[in-house]
């Protein structure tokens, strides 16, 4: 693997992402923001924030596919949410434990979430970006 893991002593351990990544690979991966469109560009779980979350992260894992590798090659996750407030928290982990389920992989590199004020399409909720190094 071209990016290992990790969460340093003296920084805190969050059980759903590490705090850094140490990447060694040659080939840089940057997946633009991947919203809850679909294979046929129809919008997934309309005003269900987990559902769009699942779909974000299996486009992610369907272009990471594309170019050789998978989750295990993800530096770095940037997610934006709308109106983003603590009460949708356990949806985006329902929807991440849902993808996980659903692939075999937690996807727990360092992210970074953001709430947003709106996106491109007013009824997408989440719009998720990846970063990925392979080898």
């Amino acid at each position: 693997m071209a990016v290992t893991l990790m969460s340093p002593g003296g920084l805190p351990k969050i059980d759903v992402y590490r705090q850094v990544s140490i990447a060694s690979g040659t080939k840089l991966v940057f997946i633009a923001g991947q919203v809850a469109w679909n294979a046929e560009g129809v919008t997934v779980g309309e005003g269900d924030l987990a559902a769009q979350v699942e779909q974000c992260y299996l486009n992610i894992g369907t272009a990471l596919a594309e170019t050789g590798g998978s989750f295990h090659d993800v530096a770095k996750l940037t997610a934006y949410v709308v109106d983003r407030t603590p009460d949708k928290m356990p949806h985006l982990l329902d929807g991440i434990s849902r993808v996980a389920a659903h692939l075999g992989v937690t996807p727990v590199a360092p992210a970074t979430l953001l709430g947003v004020a709106a996106l491109d399409v007013p009824s997408h909720l989440v719009e998720i970006e990846a970063t990925a190094v392979l080898d």
